[in-house]
């Protein structure tokens, strides 16, 4: 490259995030920059100044930056024909793209290139300083920059694992708290609409009718909640000027983990850090924090609003609220849901539940069941079984007069021993698999299958002697209220009429069959069991000395 008599010098500073750590700050700072470069301009009689090209606050790990793009174009048009940086880094840490620059495209337009602590020029740099020395301080470049972002990434690992907030906008219903920034606090009026939402979704209410309801109040979805608040939140689901509450915004709000207190975060990781672009996670590798902020609904609810959206509650025709039943009525006998049927005759309306199954040529009957009749008898059921568990409950009460241990009480329990026994009964089965495979009764082939199928069945076994534990811990050191909400229970004995927020709280499914049997199957099935299992433990433990128990 020959020499110019007149230099038109494009000055390019960049300082990133990545290059604050203290002890750098200062000297990298872009005006400490620009005073070096200025300093040496002024000491040289063949350049004058063009342009200051400045990217506060850009990483050097991609060019993707404005001012570059813009000083690139100066260049391409001939008004900047020398690049000066303070150090290469400046320039951008991609070793690639970085050498590309120097030795490839700024010779292409006959620039010329000066990064000044470096001490390198394009016009004296001999062949081992552009191909050699060069091309390593890039590379350590890139190194640092690979580093500070495993350094970060490690850095915000920790910080969800402690269940601190590290998201740049809180989901909606929360806020950040004005004292930890890393802790989400209730917002009161968007908690409100989620609450709101939740009640609607027990209620029956469908995705899109809740949706329509919103918008009818006039709630700011909340996208535009966040507008309202000067949020500069950007999201890929705006679908017009003004958005709207969706049903997709619905769901996504009754999906939300977050709702019960448990912070979810790391759902998406960037594929490198040389690339902008994030990848989804599977579900299993997310971080979730139990009881990191204040819950807006509760745990129960939110479990029967998840089973609630995996069934069909659609609304009847021009309605907006499935009927009581919708989801949870079943035929005993083909288990197809049932359908609900409105007879009118002489200006009387009759209602019927039926099994569809005989409509499409199926074999079962239509099992015809009087909604009136219907009702009666869930009720009666309903009250029985809560009549039955309060009673339970009570006798627990003396549960903490008793010096009873939790293994003691496990031992106790008829589900776990059976687990157990079946547990035994496929390692025994293990067991024999090595015999057969001596005596060449079973090839190794069919040894390893089998014994797969053994160890796999014993660990689900295994899984499940866990839960039964857990469920007894849970009655056993908090009391059955960390299970169950004993004041809605208790209510139930004080309704005359069945409504759909008590069937959906306490009750499963239904069975109906054919001599109009109807069969509650309840949604504490486990807990009752085990609040039953308790009682006849409490019934057979021998009473202390001065001690009553109840």
């Amino acid at each position: 490259m020959k020499a110019k008599e007149l230099y038109k010098v494009g000055i390019y500073l960049r300082l990133s995030r990545d290059d604050i750590d203290g002890s750098r700050t200062e000297s990298n700072s872009i005006s400490s920059q620009r005073d070096m470069i200025r300093s040496f301009i002024e000491q040289q009689d063949d350049m004058e100044i063009y342009d200051i090209y400045i990217d506060d606050g850009f990483s050097g790990i991609n060019f993707d930056r404005p001012e570059f793009k813009r000083m690139m174009k100066d260049i391409e048009a001939g008004k900047v024909d020398c690049v000066i940086v303070k150090d290469l880094s400046r320039l951008g840490r991609d070793y690639i793209e970085a050498g590309r620059l120097i030795q490839k495209t700024f010779p292409a337009f006959s620039v010329r290139f000066i990064a000044l602590t470096d001490h390198f020029d394009s016009l004296t740099a001999d062949a081992s300083e552009t191909s050699l020395v060069v091309p390593v301080k890039n590379f350590v470049n890139d190194s640092y920059a690979r580093d500070i972002s495993n350094k970060v990434r490690s850095h915000l690992k920790v910080k969800r694992e402690k269940g601190e907030f590290i998201g740049a906008f809180a989901v909606y219903g929360y806020q950040k708290s004005e004292g930890n920034r890393n802790q989400l606090v209730p917002d009161d009026y968007a908690a409100d609409i989620v609450r709101k939402i939740f009640a609607w979704k027990i209620e029956g209410y469908s995705n899109l009718a809740i949706a329509g309801m919103l918008d009818e109040m006039g709630i700011l979805s909340p996208m535009e909640y966040k507008r309202m608040k000067g949020e500069n939140f950007q999201t890929g689901f705006i679908t017009g000027t003004r958005a709207k509450w969706s049903p997709v915004a619905v769901k996504r709000i009754l999906t939300n983990e977050s709702y019960i207190g448990t912070l979810v975060q790391g759902k998406e990781e960037k594929v490198n850090y040389k690339v902008k672009k994030s990848v989804r996670k599977p579900e299993e590798e997310w971080t979730k924090v139990q009881g990191a902020h204040e819950a807006l609904v509760s745990k129960e609810d939110y479990e029967i609003v998840q089973e609630l959206l995996g069934i069909d509650t659609r609304a009847g025709s021009g309605e907006k609220k499935a009927h009581t039943y919708a989801g949870l009525l079943f035929c005993g006998d083909c288990m197809e849901p049932m359908i609900r049927r409105v007879y009118r005759y002489k200006g009387k309306e009759t209602v019927s539940f039926i099994c569809p199954a005989r409509n499409r040529g199926g074999e079962c009957s239509r099992h015809t069941i009087p909604e009136e009749d219907l009702n009666r008898l869930v009720l009666t059921g309903l009250r029985q079984q809560t009549a039955l568990f309060l009673d339970k409950c009570r006798v627990l009460q003396g549960i903490e007069k008793l010096e009873v241990s939790f293994e003691e009480v496990a031992a106790f329990d008829k589900e776990i021993r059976r687990l157990h026994s079946e547990q035994d009964k496929y390692l025994d089965l293990r067991a024999g698999l090595y015999e057969d495979l001596k005596k060449q009764v079973i090839t190794e082939e069919d040894f390893r299958n089998f014994k797969e199928i053994y160890e796999k069945r014993y660990r689900e076994l295994q899984q499940a002697v866990t839960s039964q534990e857990e469920t007894i811990k849970k009655l056993f050191r908090s009391g059955v209220t960390a299970g169950i909400n004993l004041e809605r229970m208790k209510n139930v004995m004080q309704i005359t009429e069945l409504d759909r927020v008590t069937l959906v709280t306490f009750v499963k499914r239904i069975l109906v069959y054919e001599d109009r049997r109807v069969h509650l199957e309840l949604r504490y099935k486990d807990l009752f069991s085990k609040v039953a299992m308790l009682a006849d433990y409490v019934g057979t433990v021998r009473q202390q000395p001065g001690e009553e128990v109840v």
